[in-house]
């Protein structure tokens, strides 16, 4: 699966993330700004590139904005993102 064009899902919400998908050439890169980014930061990054290889993309540039989102609402953010930027 590839992204053919720039993509967003989620709001500036507490407890939710804002997710903007960019195609690229460069693998996986992940820019994050997170309120937690000091405690989950990593672990936010890890579950997003996760669910990207879960739906095979292999080659996106990731802005996320959380607000303390959980796991299951990230992913379901990413999915979004991804099924948006098809």
């Amino acid at each position: 699966m590839t992204i053919n064009k720039p993509a967003k899902c989620g709001t500036l919400e507490s407890n939710d993330i804002f997710i903007m998908l960019t195609p690229s050439e460069n693998g996986i890169d992940i820019e994050l700004e997170s309120v937690v980014e000091k405690q989950f930061g990593n672990h936010i990054k890890m579950v997003i590139e996760e669910k990207l290889k879960e739906m095979g993309i292999t080659s996106i540039l990731v802005k996320a904005q959380d607000k303390g989102a959980l796991d299951y609402t990230i992913r379901a953010r990413i999915e979004g993102a991804v099924k948006r930027g098809c």
